[in-house]
């Protein structure tokens, strides 16, 4: 039976860092204030005219492609999970298989804000399962800063911008995706949505004077949904494949935020600290980016047949969580 195996990781984040202690000159707002709230102490930022979500893919594709050995002309597809991208269209997976000379692939961009990785990665586990596609590029990055209001103290402290990628391979191990559950909940987009820009409120003056263009959240009802969401889909997952925390390597949450983090490692009653993937401290929440950062930092310590529950919650309201069995030795490749 094929499965697809991540067979490599690649991620780029921005040269520049905004601090909780920089941010406070622009809202009112300190560092313990942020740490303790959200785990954040930085976040990067994509500065330059001109450069958007294409400019921070290209450089992760490119480490990755090197990694595994092979071009960008092997490539039969590119799924990008963003909402973030260089145009309303064409989609970013159009304009980065142009930049990267993926001239033999085709792909299409997938919106499911924080959820956007997890949902790809299903999706194009689909593709190499049937035997369609050998190599199928997964992408999850955003640029958040290109809908964040620095006005906003609810939502300026949490994002920040990053990309980062893992190519699906067919295997016929016991390795790669297992299985997973996807969830959505339409009416969600009432407590965390991006209100105009779209055909129901096109830019005009007035929605841009309203400040109608920038992400709109209602902080605790996300965090409720949020928490109860990731940890319940991850405990799901576990039990319908039979899993317990002991059979678990690693759990690879969204980083949206520490405090829920931690309620989705105390769902499944994962107490071990160092098996619970974390770097929200130094790039905040990326959006469909945190996820395959996450795999890029953490890359030298996984191994070969290492169990990892990856589980996700966006805006919208979308949610999940995917059973992966890790395909490679890590620091075969390292970073």
């Amino acid at each position: 039976m094929i499965k697809a195996a991540i067979t490599a990781v690649g991620g780029y984040v921005p040269d520049y860092i905004l601090t909780n202690d920089e941010l406070s000159t622009m809202v009112e707002t300190n560092d313990e204030w942020i740490t303790s709230r959200t785990g954040i102490k930085e976040r990067r930022i994509l500065k330059g005219e001109g450069k958007g979500l294409s400019d921070m893919c290209v450089p992760a594709i490119e480490e990755l492609l090197k990694k595994r050995g092979i071009t960008a002309k092997d490539l039969d597809m590119v799924i990008v999970g963003t909402i973030t991208g260089d145009y309303g269209f064409p989609s970013s997976s159009n304009v980065i298989c142009d930049k990267i000379g993926a001239v033999n692939a085709w792909g299409y961009d997938l919106s499911a804000a924080c959820s956007g990785f997890i949902y790809a990665l299903a999706t194009g586990a689909q593709f190499i399962e049937t035997g369609r596609y050998k190599k199928v590029l997964i992408v999850g990055a955003d640029k958040m800063s290109s809908i964040i209001d620095y006005t906003d103290r609810a939502t300026c402290i949490i994002f920040g911008d990053g990309a980062g990628a893992v190519l699906l391979e067919p295997t016929e191990e016991d390795l790669g995706v297992q299985d997973f559950i996807l969830k959505a909940d339409g009416a969600g987009r009432n407590y965390l949505c991006m209100p105009a820009g779209g055909s129901m409120m096109p830019a005009t003056h007035e929605s841009v004077d309203a400040r109608k263009h920038y992400v709109s959240q209602e902080g605790q009802a996300v965090f409720k949904f949020a928490v109860k969401g990731m940890a319940d889909v991850s405990a799901e997952l576990m039990e319908k494949n039979k899993l317990t925390a002991d059979d678990i390597n690693w759990l690879v949450p969204h980083q949206a935020n520490k405090r829920i983090v931690d309620a989705t490692a105390s769902r499944i009653n994962l107490t071990d600290e160092k098996k619970i993937m974390m770097n929200i401290e130094k790039y905040g929440n990326t959006t469909a980016g945190t996820i395959p950062l996450l795999l890029w930092d953490y890359e030298k310590q996984l191994k070969k047949g290492d169990n990892l529950i990856i589980s996700a919650f966006g805006g919208g309201f979308t949610w999940g969580s995917v059973w992966v069995k890790w395909a490679y030795d890590g620091n075969k490749y390292g970073k």
